[in-house]
């Protein structure tokens, strides 16, 4: 699946008049298709991970739902369990940096503005459309960006990146 198919594929599922899937589960989704992974129409993982956990303003959907997916990804390519979390958390690292970067937080009210854990905040939010623009945004963005990942070159890229992006650190 090439970045914008996976793009158009997030798109259709978020965007659907049912509003059946949130950010954490379109991208879940979407990742597991991309990355061929079983059961990629299965999102019940992703299910509270919506609005930045059970819509507490954490870390983003767009980021959470990668992370479940990139998990599952790395445990398929090292039957070696340390070195699979290691290259999980190496790409989802360096994907949280480059988020931060572009949209200036990886947290959910930071982003939204809102507090959606109360009544008023969740229906402001509903209401004004912006998940339609601002969170779309970062769903396409964060699934365009991992797609590739389903190559194997490009996934020994990003977790280099993500090493050397640790070891600058110090």
């Amino acid at each position: 699946m090439t970045p914008a198919e996976a793009q158009a594929r997030a798109r259709e599922l978020f965007l659907d008049e049912a509003n059946t899937y949130g950010c954490a589960e379109t991208v879940f989704i979407v990742l597991k298709e991309a990355f061929e992974l079983p059961a990629a129409d299965d999102a019940s993982a992703a299910m509270a991970l919506n609005g930045g956990l059970a819509y507490r303003g954490g870390a983003c959907g767009a980021i959470t739902g990668a992370a479940l997916a990139v998990g599952q990804l790395a445990a398929r390519r090292s039957h070696d369990h340390r070195a699979a979390k290691s290259a999980a958390r190496q790409v989802i690292a360096g994907l949280m940096a480059d988020f931060t970067s572009r949209f200036g937080s990886t947290a959910c009210r930071e982003l939204t503005g809102v507090d959606l854990a109360t009544e008023a905040g969740h229906r402001q939010f509903i209401e004004s459309g912006a998940w339609r623009d601002g969170c779309m945004r970062q769903i396409e963005w964060g699934v365009g960006r991992l797609a590739p990942l389903a190559g194997q070159g490009e996934w020994k890229m990003a977790v280099s990146r993500g090493l050397a992006r640790r070891h600058a650190r110090g």
